[in-house]
């Protein structure tokens, strides 16, 4: 099979993430409301809300990885000089920064004596994306990585898995689920227990201008209303399950309304926007384009940024009040987020290292759009 270059870039996979990249930030910033209000005030109802629908951004994250795979190798045949690109793409600008932000988040808890120095322990947590809470999700992202080419292989001989890949992967995590429950297969990080999106994402990858073409308005309104019928029971249940009686629902539905919280919100977010995309016009989209290309290093810095925010600007009672801090404390660690990251880009060779892959050029994201930025046809693929 010859190898075909694609032309067209999906756009909409810049807008999916920068909704992912401030979502992430806003599940950490808003994570103190366990301890800041009482059970079952207005107050901690609405913060576990809005913490708890915003971490779709998880499965986001995660079809995005299906999508542009699927996308930029389903017409390539998997030769070893393929694969071995493929693989140094990984450990360059995904496995490589992983490793350098582990490593900085164990010199920050020694220094700060919320551990003591085990190399052992280093170790083993770097393998299981245990040195600061949100790394264990590149754990799981690493795994699909080195799962892609069995499945592209599989996919591109089944006519049938292509059509309903979606479905399967919705069948296979549910499956999944009870039998690790009954015999307890895997208890760390594993990527069949949120293989849902990924699928979903190599499903829009594998037929992308066919379902473009029929995105509608009206669809995408219909797919907003069903992700709020998914989430706000799913959220709810939640609630009621951590810090009351737990709802007496078989389990089995309970997973099935979560599988959908994440299926159908990347859905949507897909829709939403795909529908921008035709909205806006190409220096709005450059701009977007440019913001996300900094989603990666968001997801590796942000928790270092909110630990100095807090020590700086802590939410307490005073004559601020606690929800104004929380508000002033997202938008704090977002700009500083993208202008660590930027500065990165900007003055320091080989950034890319340190904040996974960055274009040639470093234009602050308002100024983009005056000048084209690099393709990237072939991003993270």
């Amino acid at each position: 099979m010859r190898c075909i270059k694609l032309k067209k870039e999906i756009k909409s996979i810049y807008f999916i993430r920068v909704f992912a990249m401030l979502m992430v930030v806003l599940v950490h910033v808003t994570a103190p409301y366990t301890h800041l209000f009482s059970p079952n005030t207005i107050q901690h109802i609405s913060y576990h809300f809005v913490n708890n629908i915003v971490r779709v951004e998880a499965g986001l994250f995660i079809m995005l990885v299906g999508i542009v795979f699927f996308y930029n190798y389903r017409n390539r045949e998997l030769t070893p000089k393929v694969l071995l690109d493929y693989f140094r793409k990984r450990v360059v600008y995904i496995l490589i920064p992983y490793i350098i932000w582990s490593l900085i988040y164990e010199a920050d808890a020694i220094y700060y004596n919320h551990k003591v120095f085990d190399m052992g322990g280093i170790l083993d947590n770097i393998l299981h994306g245990g040195s600061k809470y949100q790394l264990h999700f590149i754990s799981l992202v690493v795994q699909f990585y080195l799962f892609f080419p069995i499945m592209l292989f599989i996919v591109q001989k089944s006519a049938f898995l292509r059509k309903y890949l979606w479905a399967v992967g919705v069948v296979i995590e549910f499956v999944y689920y009870f039998v690790n429950m009954e015999y307890r297969l895997t208890s760390g990080p594993f990527f069949v227990t949120i293989i849902s999106p990924f699928l979903l994402g190599a499903w829009i990858g594998l037929h992308y201008e066919a379902i473009k073409a029929k995105i509608t308005g009206s669809k995408t309104v219909l797919l907003g209303l069903a992700f709020l019928c998914a989430a706000v029971p799913y959220v709810l249940i939640r609630y009621q399950n951590a810090f009351n009686t737990r709802v007496p629902i078989p389990e089995e539905l309970y997973k099935l309304i979560g599988i959908g919280f994440l299926v159908i919100g990347g859905l949507y977010f897909f829709h939403l926007s795909e529908r921008l995309v035709v909205k806006l016009d190409s220096d709005a989209i450059e701009k977007v384009k440019n913001l996300a290309y900094y989603s990666f290093g968001y997801y590796l810095l942000h928790p270092y940024v909110i630990t100095q925010v807090n020590i700086y600007f802590p939410i307490r009672d005073g004559w601020f009040s606690w929800h104004f801090m929380i508000f002033f404390q997202y938008v704090l660690v977002v700009v500083i987020c993208y202008f660590v990251i930027w500065w990165f880009h900007r003055f320091i060779p080989l950034a890319s290292f340190v904040f996974g892959k960055l274009p040639k050029k470093a234009p602050l994201f308002w100024e983009a759009g005056k000048e084209r930025l690099p393709s990237a046809k072939g991003e993270k693929a």
